[in-house]
């Protein structure tokens, strides 16, 4: 099966939101929401989510899935029906509470023949095009799935990732308590080759762990199709970093960051 991202395939965003944002409680609106860099979008503060969203359309996403945990309405109260970003959005509300690739199943009946960008919207990262890039790279490897990988500095909070010489990922270490390897994934594309193994994967783990059952992380999915034969790539952005606003201090340190990169940005533009 020729799985590469084709001339007028659509190409679609899925974003999961289904967090309840505990370890930055108490926020005034969703953890999606919080408004990072001092830019204004239609006379609204510009929230972290935005930014994501940006960078699946600037990739070629013709539109995007948010999968919302219920009670956070005022996520489409802010986003709408996506004109804000130029691009049709759509949501959807998240069933079974054992993880972010549930959450993502919810989609499944509506992206079942498109390819994927993939992206946490409480992530910050560059470089802008890093989507791009990575859509380029699984045209020419005909991967299955391309995760965008980035340096990190506590390996023990992230996904590890090891791969050969040619970009291949071989395994993905979860929260290792030590490890030596140097990179985590942060955003990801794929084609329908993924979407419908992780759709009969959870299905199965459905029927296994109904009762008790413990979280499954997105990267325990791509480790099985890794395990059941999938072509899995990547693409390393060296110079790049990312920003999990999940934590306290991350979220003090992507508001400093880029209040000061706002602060720039407007010394540069001449006045009137």
């Amino acid at each position: 099966m020729d799985s590469k991202v084709t001339p007028g395939k659509e190409i679609v965003g899925l974003l999961p939101a289904g967090g309840i944002g505990s370890r930055i409680a108490p926020l005034p609106c969703s953890k999606e929401l919080y408004p990072i860099g001092f830019h204004a979008v239609d006379g609204r503060p510009k929230v972290v989510s935005y930014y994501l969203l940006e960078k699946m359309k600037q990739a070629g996403a013709s539109k995007a899935f948010v999968i919302l945990r219920p009670g956070k309405w005022d996520i489409p109260a802010y986003f709408g029906d996506g004109t804000l970003v130029g691009m049709p959005l759509a949501y959807l509300i998240m069933n079974l509470p054992y993880g972010a690739p549930y959450t993502l199943d919810q989609a499944y009946p509506f992206i079942r023949q498109a390819d994927i960008v993939f992206g946490f919207p409480d992530i910050l990262f560059q470089p802008d095009d890093a989507f791009s890039r990575m859509f380029e790279h699984q045209a020419e490897t005909g991967a299955d799935v391309v995760l965008g990988l980035f340096p990190v500095d506590n390996p023990r909070k992230m996904d590890m990732v090891e791969c050969d010489e040619m970009g291949r990922v071989k395994r993905i270490v979860i929260k290792p308590k030590q490890t030596m390897l140097q990179y985590t994934w942060i955003i990801a594309v794929w084609t329908p080759v993924f979407t419908t193994f992780m759709h009969t994967f959870l299905e199965q783990k459905r029927v296994e762990d109904m009762i008790g059952a413990k979280e499954i992380f997105v990267g325990d999915v791509v480790q099985a199709a890794i395990d059941s034969g999938l072509r899995v790539a990547s693409v390393t952005f060296t110079e790049g970093h990312y920003i999990d606003i999940g934590t306290p201090e991350d979220l003090a340190k992507a508001t400093q960051v880029y209040a000061q990169m706002a602060v720039q940005a407007a010394a540069q533009t001449p006045s009137a």
